[in-house]
């Protein structure tokens, strides 16, 4: 399957790498509005400022949109009404009302729109689901993240750069793993007198899940010591027994069975490519994601409020927002036919 790569930062870079080393995919060209970056990666192949027109040229089957999050909106809605299917990286959208315009867009089409959640595809994330699996019932998983990150740049700046930029992966994997969606959340968040950062570095939320379970979130991208793995580290406590992972090793507490060893960008890509080869959605398929990207919006609409957040009330004020912004007259349809319901569901 012949591709067109849409960004050509350091993200674009690092799935160039995946795209070279898969037996399933074929690079037809790079895509950047700075065609001078493309140039320099696309490593001869053909390089263009648009996507859409850049497939076509090359005869691409498909789009890989790795562009920044603002971008992912229009580069997608313009694959999926040329017929592209598209790859892309998380976040879905910038919010969940652009998520949802995309939802109504994949439905329209009747193209694929698949979410690389990359860490939910981790070789022992797998493992650990399947000791809790054997737990019996879930009273609670937590997860701790505890990073000392000086990146520069708009993470600087952001008003909730824990929340925003880096707990969706977490939250992601704690739906995967539980096997369970969220109902509410309650989110606290703040900034400490040392952070470096203009917005709260550090966030604690408690999600309550329709299994009953509890998911606790308690994030710091300040912490001077005792620094975490990137994944966290994880507790899950069962009716017969507890089951922990420290994020990078295998997980502790159970037995371990077998389960899948590639993983991050690349099990992602396997996955859109043999999603499109058998017609069977995928996980991180557009609806099935728009839950992670709405735990965050809820969990900063509640650090905002001070209050408990329903999910509910997020998709309803985001289907809103979406019929209001609009400016295809063939998607807001889409969504208007859209029940209260159907909103939430995420298949």
């Amino acid at each position: 399957m012949r591709v067109v790569l849409v960004g050509a930062g350091g993200f674009g870079r690092r799935w160039l790498t995946a795209i070279a080393a898969s037996d399933e995919v074929e690079l037809a060209g790079v895509a950047d509005l700075n065609e001078d970056a493309a140039r320099a990666v696309a490593g001869g192949l053909p390089v263009g400022t648009d996507a859409v027109e850049l497939a076509r040229r090359t005869g691409a089957e498909a789009v890989i949109n790795v562009t920044v999050p603002a971008a992912h909106h229009p580069v997608t809605t313009a694959a999926l009404f040329a017929g592209l299917p598209v790859l892309g990286e998380k976040p879905l959208a910038e919010s969940v009302s652009r998520a949802l315009s995309l939802a109504a867009a994949a439905e329209l089409t009747g193209q694929l729109f698949m979410v690389s959640q990359s860490r939910r595809r981790n070789p022992q994330l797998a493992r650990l689901r399947a000791m809790a699996d054997g737990l019996g019932r879930i009273g609670a998983v937590t997860t701790t993240f505890a990073r000392s990150e000086h990146f520069g740049g708009f993470r600087d700046v952001m008003a909730q750069p824990l929340l925003v930029d880096m707990a969706i992966h977490p939250f992601d994997a704690a739906r995967y793993l539980l096997r369970s969606e969220p109902v509410s959340v309650y989110c606290q968040s703040w900034n400490p007198a040392w952070s470096w950062f203009a917005g709260d570095a550090n966030a604690i939320a408690v999600f309550e899940m329709d299994n009953g379970a509890r998911y606790v979130y308690h994030g710091t991208w300040c912490s001077p010591g005792a620094t975490t793995s990137w994944n966290g580290e994880w507790r899950v406590s069962g009716e017969h027994g507890t089951a922990l992972w420290d994020g990078d090793n295998e997980p502790a507490g159970g037995d371990a069975p077998a389960g899948p060893e590639l993983g991050d960008v690349e099990a992602s890509l396997h996955a859109f490519a043999e999603a499109l080869r058998t017609g069977v959605p995928p996980s991180g398929e557009v609806h099935e994601n728009l839950m992670s990207l709405a735990m965050v919006e809820a969990a900063v609409l509640s650090a905002d409020a001070g209050t408990p957040i329903r999910l509910d009330e997020v998709f309803e004020r985001a289907h809103a927002q979406a019929l209001a912004e609009e400016t295809r007259a063939d998607v807001r349809a889409q969504l208007a036919s859209w029940t209260t319901d159907r909103l939430s569901r995420t298949s």
